[in-house]
């Protein structure tokens, strides 16, 4: 069975449905005040793997991911350009669609917007305020009453006495608790606002997702996900909010991202070390960018690097390689897009490598292990090109469908390599150079392996000699 690590549990779960046969899944989206960065990438490609392969299982997927285009990032932003907020939001949403397709991300099944549930979040906050979890501030926003909810804490780990001795109330005493957070804030000159029982306003960030994700998905379902950096207290207080308004479990298994490194540094704009997706998508192809962060399980950290990244070119280019000459085309595979197939093909050995693959996504969507399977695959693929064509071609059909599961291998091999060996010595190329060097130092043609060497250089590849072998950069 699907094994998922829970937040909430801390340990890994047996999936199971609350429907059988069918999953609902929500996935905290982007504050649209900016362009994506490579942590916004990580969300996409992450969650759009586990629904991939959810469907590659058999199960109906209802995917939710709403869009923040309503707070104070938005706000401020939109008020240093000079712009109405929505002008700003709608700018920043195009260019968050242009760069999930780009990475080969399927949109979600519904894409709620903060600014079109107001009446849904309304909803929501009265109905806390009518079960005794909200009240009216001495500023005259709404709160929510953190100390009402007895479970406060348990996604997070978090001691509520801690969390308060840590705290401190508003100089204006708006709070009752220094812990209470905003559900509804008062408008003020100059801002957006809307109509509501307890005065113009806006509301917080928090009890967005609460109202969206139930009024598409219900008051209980399946699987929330999101990153680690929002575990709290974004999802703690979703928790509060949605369980306090319902009186129902909220969601069965969370699930988080971690964190992205650069340079094993954490990336963020003070350290100048902050990337967009589209700077990166400038410099690397956008299914090398998809390889990377697969190739890290998505609970483990990522580390940012130009060498990750030419590590990445370098074994994607590998696996085109070896579906090279096996025809233009190979039939697509799986329902809707999502991939895969739901059967093994063909001999024993096949047979092998899926249930392999199988083994490893339902080890917690174990990618990493998952792509190792694939490597196995390419590198049979070529030993049987020179005596087996048609073994060859049956197993780059295998191939090609697991690697649909993970939104791998979605180009034709031809124009891949022809448009890699366009940007420059294509990945092939250096491979075949650096086996013609290795094969150069057996012989202790010393000569020979230093011209390669250089011959590299030149074209601006650097190579690296360690105990486990070559590697190369692009310098």
């Amino acid at each position: 069975m699907l094994k998922i690590h829970n937040t909430l549990t801390r340990q890994k779960e047996e999936f199971e449905p609350l429907e059988p046969g069918k999953v609902r899944l929500y996935v905290c989206g982007m504050t649209v005040y900016d362009y994506c960065h490579l942590g916004h990438a990580r969300v996409m490609v992450a969650f759009d793997t586990v629904v991939r392969y959810l469907r590659h299982l058999g199960y109906a997927v209802t995917y939710v991911r709403n869009i923040t285009d309503i707070d104070d990032k938005i706000i401020k932003r939109a008020k240093d350009n000079g712009e109405p907020t929505d002008a700003l939001t709608a700018r920043f949403i195009n260019a968050m669609h242009e760069d999930e397709r780009a990475l080969g991300v399927l949109s979600p099944d519904h894409e709620p917007r903060a600014t079109t549930s107001i009446a849904e979040i309304i909803r929501m906050i009265d109905k806390l305020i009518e079960r005794g979890y909200a009240y009216i501030g001495g500023n005259g926003d709404v709160f929510y009453a953190v100390g009402k909810f007895a479970g406060y804490g348990q996604l997070s780990g978090k001691n509520i006495d801690e969390l308060r001795a840590g705290e401190r109330v508003d100089v204006d005493q708006a709070k009752r608790d220094p812990l209470d957070f905003v559900l509804w804030k008062m408008a003020k000159p100059g801002e957006p606002y809307w109509p509501s029982p307890w005065g113009d306003g806006r509301p917080g960030w928090h009890i967005e997702c609460s109202a969206m994700s139930t009024c598409c998905l219900g008051n209980h379902f399946d699987i929330h996900g999101g990153g680690m950096d929002l575990q709290f207290p974004h999802h703690e207080n979703e928790i509060a909010q949605s369980e306090g308004a319902t009186g129902e479990k909220f969601v069965n298994l969370w699930m988080h991202n971690g964190f992205v490194r650069v340079n094993e540094e954490k990336m963020s704009k003070s350290l100048g070390n902050f990337f967009t997706v589209r700077e990166i998508l400038a410099r690397y192809r956008p299914e090398t960018v998809r390889f990377f962060i697969l190739n890290s399980h998505y609970r483990s950290p990522l580390n940012y690097c130009d060498e990750n990244l030419d590590e990445a070119h370098a074994a994607l280019t590998r696996l085109y390689t070896a579906l090279r000459g096996l025809g233009s085309t190979i039939p697509p595979f799986g329902k809707g897009g999502a991939g895969g197939i739901s059967r093994p093909l063909g001999s024993v050995r096949e047979d092998d490598h899926a249930i392999r693959f199988e083994e490893a996504m339902q080890d917690d969507f174990n990618t990493p292990q998952a792509i190792a399977v694939l490597f196995d695959l390419a590198r049979e693929i070529n030993r049987q090109k020179t005596t087996n064509e048609s073994a060859a071609l049956e197993l780059a059909v295998l191939l090609k469908s697991l690697a649909s599961v993970l939104g791998l291998l979605q180009e034709d091999p031809e124009n891949y390599l022809r448009g890699d060996a366009e940007d420059g010595l294509s990945a092939d190329a250096i491979a075949t150079l650096i086996e013609q060097r290795l094969q150069a130092r057996k012989t202790k043609n010393w000569k020979e392996s230093d011209r390669i060497r250089d011959e590299l250089k030149e074209q601006g590849i650097i190579l690296e000699d360690t105990p486990q072998g070559t590697s190369w950069r692009r310098g």
